[in-house]
């Protein structure tokens, strides 16, 4: 099994997926305490450091296979003020400064679709000049989940930068629309639990894909499925966005069902038994800021691909893992 270093690790999304392609977590770092809780409770054997990652050194794990996170999105979100690597949330300088301690085989970072606008044309290329002066070749690639069985559109954001050695060997996995699924098909044993007599009539309605689930931010008040055009998008699909229930529709339910947080985490991608810590709105918003774990497990499968290979002390680079160009 391959080795692994996490940062911002959040809920376990993209850990989870990882490891489900082969990577042993030797460390993960998460500044939320109630997310961290949650990866103790599920995986009680990792070792998660609760601590701000400006503070965590990488040194002593020179030589890892992979270091990989979901660096915080606000600075690059369309919904914010995208003030970029102005923005002192920004940790991709903390990413190549990691990079740099413990010099890993492979590197993965997620973040929104926005960083991908030409607003930041002139960062993602630093990023990646600064990445190869450490040894590696790096390519940007817009995944949607919804194309790796996940029940909405979530469209991120991701860099892979693999050691020169081994890039050439790595290929984004394979989009197939045949991994599609409904919120109804993903959504509809939960909402049949209590022997809701609408479920079946429900799930026929509910045959579409979910806009992104957010989590929002510590200043929002309670759960809900987002801002009013997200709502919409649910009621079409049969969905009260308003806020979040507390269990299954019952079996005389009348009117659009709610979500529950363990709904929103199938909507995610999590599977039944990936439990999460605190409340219902401190949970949920552990899942809608996840990485869904099925993405992860298919980008990691294709890093596992690429590390297997023999290296090549050439550096020969394949068609598929496009030169970066300064």
């Amino acid at each position: 099994m391959f080795r692994s270093i996490e940062i911002c690790a959040g809920a376990g999304g993209q850990a989870l997926g990882l490891e489900q392609a082969g990577f042993n977590h030797i460390v993960l770092v998460e500044i939320d305490s109630h997310a961290c809780k949650t990866l103790r409770l599920n995986r009680p054997n990792w070792d998660v450091r609760e601590q701000d990652v400006k503070t965590f050194s990488a040194i002593d794990y020179k030589g890892i296979d992979l270091l990989a996170g979901g660096v915080p999105c606000p600075p690059f979100s369309i919904a914010g003020k995208q003030l970029g690597h102005n923005d002192e949330r920004d940790l991709f300088p903390e990413m190549v400064r990691l990079t740099s301690e413990c010099l890993p085989k492979a590197i993965m970072i997620e973040n929104v679709r926005g960083l991908l606008t030409p607003k930041f044309n002139e960062y993602r290329a630093f990023i990646q000049k600064q990445l190869y002066e450490l040894g590696y070749l790096s390519e940007w690639r817009l995944l949607n989940a919804a194309y790796f069985g996940v029940p909405q559109s979530r469209p991120r954001a991701i860099l892979i930068g693999l050691r020169i050695p081994y890039a050439s060997y790595f290929e984004w996995p394979t989009i197939s629309d045949n991994s599609l699924n409904t919120v109804g098909e993903v959504l509809y044993p939960y909402m049949a639990k209590n022997g809701w007599e609408g479920a079946s009539d429900w799930k026929n309605k509910a045959n579409g894909i979910a806009p992104t689930i957010v989590g929002g931010s510590k200043k929002h008040g309670g759960p809900d499925l987002g801002p009013s055009r997200a709502r919409y998008s649910w009621e079409q699909l049969g969905v009260d966005g308003g806020t979040i229930a507390e269990d299954s529709p019952s079996k005389a339910h009348i009117g659009l069902p709610r979500l529950t947080v363990r709904m929103a985490a199938a909507v995610q991608g999590f599977p039944d038994d990936w439990q999460f810590y605190g409340k219902k709105t401190a949970s949920y918003r552990q899942v809608g800021n996840a990485f869904p774990p099925p993405v992860a497990k298919a980008v990691g499968e294709s890093i596992v691909n690429a590390l297997k290979s023999k290296p090549r002390k050439n550096g020969i680079r394949s068609n598929i893992f496009s030169p970066v160009l300064f």
